[in-house]
């Protein structure tokens, strides 16, 4: 049976529970082990995809097309290996399979309630991601924090998990100790409670992981095990970092790992962090800085900028300036800034490169084309991703076809050049309204171009991209668009489908309908970064 470990979290959200769950699987799996993390959710949307990015963050998308929360990249990144779908679970996908079960006659008559049957539902859905997964230990990241009615039924299911198998079954508390200013001192109080909250749930913590901005001392861990009926070893310092890919090697200088596996009985099979310290050590030791711009506009939030909306994109760029030898500087840009006038467009001539990322809807779109131009017109490296590449071909369409009218079907229906369109099963979608879940996602092929930039960047002729989109390239333009000088670099052989443009005679302008930023890796950066950073230093 495999060995499970909840992951919850305490006293505020945002504290890191994703990047310590992530951290856990690289050092357990750094130790032998085969491991799999799973996110749980406890919004009654059935997968991410109808979530607010504000709010919520990043919509990802797995291999096999399910869309689901960012921290599901996290594993990713971490582990460097593809997360399935059955690994994403939603309080409205755990209803849903029960009721549908119920309608089905599948409880034999018997009433359903909300406990046992949800949580055995969770429990089930938990063993089916070990099972995938071949794994030895499967991490549980529950969302939310102890204390909130959302994720009760979440902790009911580990503890009836940990009620029956004892020795296969831990939890681990992530609690954020703060430091008021007006008293400058590292508090307890707030984890205490934390604890006590998992308490009331049945829960005892195994673990606590502290948050903070600053590393903990002896005398706080001293107390957080007192008074939370723990071992001060089984404390773990979880400082502030410059860089998230530390946290890995931060856990093992408290013999996290160690911890773990004593627990659960388990021998280590190697020990082996070498080429995550090397990795580390070259971003560390980056000195050159590469500084990139962001033009999107899901990153605003009164007078808050959140960064989690295009949290992929972030670390893409991260790992193609690192794989570079660059220190990456990203800057946010408010795509409406640049929708009238000219003096916005200066500031743009001061980056080395710019991204236009995904998204959605009529804002901020006219200022994301009229970036494109400048980006164009101007040399300056360009990386359209998903509606990037929409913006990229509608503007070439306007300002060098001449189509003045140029525009995509999903901001203007009515236009005479509709050279971005829905393909026809999505049109009967959005008019039957079957929004959920039924856009183009997941991986799907794309044949390279010879002798083009695209395909001297990946090295090779087919490749595989994830996608996540329901409007696409018209063909009824392409032939128009290529006389011109637009260069297809990359189709969809199935369906004759657009997947990469390019521009000849500039550094580096290549926009594509997939998202490559969900692919890249810490130890295996995408070529397109590379490849755009690499262009944006020269």
């Amino acid at each position: 049976m495999a060995k499970y470990i909840f992951v919850c979290g305490g006293v505020m959200s945002g504290i890191g529970k994703g990047i310590t769950t992530s951290s856990m699987a690289r050092i357990l799996k750094s130790r032998g082990f085969r491991v799999t993390a799973v996110k749980i959710d406890q919004y009654i949307n059935v997968d991410a995809g109808t979530m607010n990015p504000i709010e919520h963050g990043e919509v990802f998308v797995t291999e096999d097309g399910m869309e689901c929360d960012q921290d599901v990249g996290n594993y990713e990144r971490f582990l460097c290996e593809n997360i399935p779908r059955e690994n994403y679970i939603t309080t409205g996908a755990v209803y849903q399979a029960v009721i549908q079960r119920e309608r089905n006659l599948e409880y034999n008559g018997r009433c359903v309630e909300v406990v046992p049957d949800i949580p055995e539902e969770v429990i089930r859905r938990l063993n089916l991601a070990a099972k995938k997964a071949k794994a030895d230990i499967v991490l549980v990241e529950i969302g939310g924090t102890v204390g909130e009615y959302q994720n009760i039924l979440f902790l009911e299911a580990g503890r009836m998990m940990k009620l029956k198998n004892p020795r296969d079954v831990l939890f681990v508390l992530v609690s954020y100790l703060p430091i008021p200013g007006t008293l400058g001192e590292m508090k307890t109080k707030p984890t205490q409670q934390a604890a006590r909250s998992l308490n009331y749930a049945g829960i005892q913590p195994d673990i606590i992981v502290a948050r903070s901005l600053l590393p903990l001392d002896d005398p706080r861990k001293k107390k957080i095990g007192i008074f939370c009926n723990i071992s001060e070893e089984d404390v773990i310092s979880a400082p502030d970092t410059k860089n998230i890919y530390e946290v890995p090697i931060n856990f093992e200088n408290d013999k996290l790992s160690e911890r773990i596996l004593q627990k659960f009985g388990l021998k280590a099979k190697v020990q082996d962090l070498r080429e995550w310290h090397a990795f580390v050590e070259k971003a560390s030791n980056a000195k050159q800085a590469v500084k990139i711009g962001i033009v999107g506009k899901y990153f605003g939030s009164g007078n808050f900028t959140l960064s989690d909306s295009y949290i992929s994109v972030i670390e893409a760029v991260k790992h193609g300036a690192w794989a570079n030898g660059c220190k990456p500087e990203i800057v946010w840009l408010d795509a409406e800034k640049y929708e009238n006038g000219t003096t916005a467009f200066k500031e743009l001539k001061s980056f080395d490169g710019i991204i236009v990322p995904g998204g959605f809807g009529e804002r901020g779109v006219e200022g994301k084309i009229n970036v494109a131009e400048f980006c164009r017109k101007n040399k300056i490296p360009y990386l359209g991703l998903c509606y990037g590449l929409h913006m990229a071909v509608i503007e070439f369409a306007r300002n060098v076809c001449g189509f003045k009218d140029a525009h995509t079907t999903e901001v203007n229906p009515k236009t005479t050049h509709p050279v971005i369109h829905t393909l026809p099963e999505q049109l009967v979608n959005i008019q039957e309204k079957r929004m959920g879940g039924s856009m183009r996602l997941g991986a799907y092929t794309c044949e390279l171009k010879e002798g083009t930039r695209a395909q001297a960047a990946y090295g090779t002729k087919l490749i595989t991209e994830r996608h996540r989109h329901r409007y696409e390239v018209n063909n009824e333009f392409r032939e128009l668009l290529e006389k011109k000088g637009m260069v297809f670099s990359g189709i969809n052989p199935e369906r004759n489908l657009v997947e990469i443009i390019e521009l000849k005679n500039h550094p580096f302008f290549v926009a594509t309908q997939f998202h490559p930023e969900l692919k890249s890796r810490p130890l295996n950066p995408h070529p397109l970064f590379v490849e755009f950073i690499k262009s944006a230093v020269v």
